[in-house]
């Protein structure tokens, strides 16, 4: 006896099951991955980028280390030495989209909107690297942003969805021939118990007759 909470997948024919699950589910898989095949390798592709983004410095630069722990440069001295690289293209605040302080590497990363990045030693503003840093491009085109505002949520979002659905399906096309078998197996070692209970009663019964 099963728990209630517990399904009886004994009770479950999955031979029946077999032949019209497969069908429709071909189905969702053929026209799912149609549908989001592009997405989807866009995905895929920037993603491996994104993963390998610490190994090479094409992606994203490598972190340098500064004369010494810490950070004693004011705002001020980080803005005029952002303005003097022509690379970032700094007039002002506005043009510089993050700092990134790193106190133990003893850096400041000034990272302008043109995609540019300066690595510079966060106590004499010495700068220490200058490169493109194109893994913040790659990370908007992996979540869908780069393309429209509205890509994110109406494109890479579905498909996304898509994909969480072509998984259970195929994990339930790979499990069902395993269950179907089992099942058979169970009702022919259930039929050879009853045909031998059956005998054995006959001849007992055979047995019994003077």
């Amino acid at each position: 006896m099963t728990a209630p909470w517990v399904p009886d997948f004994t009770s479950i024919n999955f031979m029946n099951w077999n032949w019209y699950a497969r069908r429709d589910l071909r189905k969702i898989h053929r026209w799912g991955a149609i549908l989001i095949a592009l997405p989807f390798l866009i995905v895929l592709i920037s993603g491996l980028f994104l993963q390998l983004k610490k190994d090479f410095g094409w992606i994203q630069p490598p972190t340098q280390e500064g004369s010494k722990a810490g950070a004693s440069l004011s705002f001020d001295q980080i803005l005029t030495t952002a303005r003097s690289v022509p690379e970032l293209e700094t007039a002002g605040w506005d043009d510089i989209d993050r700092l990134d302080v790193r106190p133990d590497d003893g850096i400041i990363k000034i990272r302008g909107t043109n995609g540019w990045e300066a690595q510079i030693d966060a106590h004499t503003s010495e700068i220490l690297h200058l490169a493109t840093r194109r893994s913040d491009v790659i990370e908007s085109i992996h979540d869908g942003s780069w393309f429209h505002d509205k890509a994110k949520l109406w494109l890479f979002l579905p498909a996304a969805i898509v994909v969480t659905i072509l998984w259970i399906t195929g994990i339930y096309l790979f499990c069902i021939p395993y269950f179907a078998t089992w099942q058979n197996r169970r009702n022919l070692a259930l039929r050879k118990k009853k045909r031998r209970n059956k005998q054995r009663k006959e001849k007992e019964e055979a047995e019994s007759i003077p």
